[in-house]
This record gives C-alpha cells, sequence and structure tokens, in this order.
C-alpha cells in the first residue's frame, strides 16, 4: 500500500527538510512535512485546519530528547502520532487521535521528534514502533536510517 505515497523508490530519493521517508517491513513511504522546530510552532502544530493532503504531515523537532505530551485542542481532522527516538525509530503509534479531544496523548520518554499524518494512516500502511524515519535535521551520527552523503 505504500506506493501510493511513492513516485520513485525511496532508496532514490535524496532527504531534504521538505520531506521524510519511513522504512519498515511493510515497505516505505515519503510524506511531504512542515518542520514544527520551536515552541511556537510546535504549540501551533496542525490546529484550525481543515485538511491535510494525504502524503503530508508536520514533523515536531525538540532541542534534546524528553517526555512529550499532545493533545487535539483546536484540531480538526483525525491524527495519527509516531514518536520517534533520537535515531529515528519509531518508539509510540497513537492512532486516530479525536479532533478537539483535551486528553493528554503522552508519548513516552526520550522522544527526539512526533510526526502527524492523517488518522488512519500507520495502520493502512503498517507502520509500527520499530519503522524508522529519516530526516536531515536528526543527528546523522546516530540515525538509524541517516541520510546519504550529497554526492
Amino acid at each position: 500500500m505504500g506506493a501510493l505515497l511513492l513516485c520513485a523508490p525511496v532508496q532514490a530519493q535524496t532527504c531534504d527538510p521538505g520531506h521524510v521517508d519511513l522504512r519498515g517491513d511493510w515497505g516505505q513511504a515519503r510524506f511531504s512535512v512542515e518542520v514544527a522546530d520551536d515552541p511556537g510552532e510546535r504549540a501551533l502544530g496542525l490546529m484550525n485546519r481543515d485538511s491535510l493532503p494525504v502524503s503530508h504531515g508536520m514533523l515536531f523537532l525538540f532541542e534534546t530528547p524528553q517526555s512529550v505530551s499532545f493533545w487535539m485542542k483546536n484540531t480538526l481532522i483525525p491524527l495519527d502520532m509516531l514518536f520517534l527516538q533520537a535515531d529515528g525509530t519509531v518508539a509510540r503509534v497513537h492512532s486516530n487521535a479525536v479532533p478537539h479531544d483535551l486528553t493528554p496523548i503522552p508519548g513516552g520518554p526520550d522522544i527526539q521528534a512526533v510526526l502527524e499524518i492523517n488518522g488512519g494512516l500507520a495502520q493502512r500502511f503498517g507502520i509500527e514502533e520499530g519503522t524508522v524515519l529519516r530526516h536531515p535535521d536528526l543527528d546523522q551520527s546516530i540515525a538509524a536510517w541517516p541520510c546519504a552523503p550529497a554526492d
């Protein structure tokens, strides 16, 4: 099913800040992302948007690994949240977060990044704990799936 999001094999594509690549036993996928890497951007997230294209998401990056918790206040669309360790490995998947719900969604300890995508996509593609994500803003020296050096 991952082929829906791919124009070319992920291996052949280069890393860039506007995309994340995911791979696991289920296959590979690429999402266009907006990066939220400061407190203001992280606080706003995907609030007040009435849609999100299927191949898009938002990547929240934190300065250091930490315990994080999200909620869906003012979020109008259901989202899947992929909580990532510093090496880009998915530590937890929260599926179909409910719009407007104020219940905290904990990611667990030592979370470096969170990828939010449309609700239901993680299950549809088989994205689960152990899936790896690559993005140039992750520490490439420890990345489970590092970006290839530029030619």
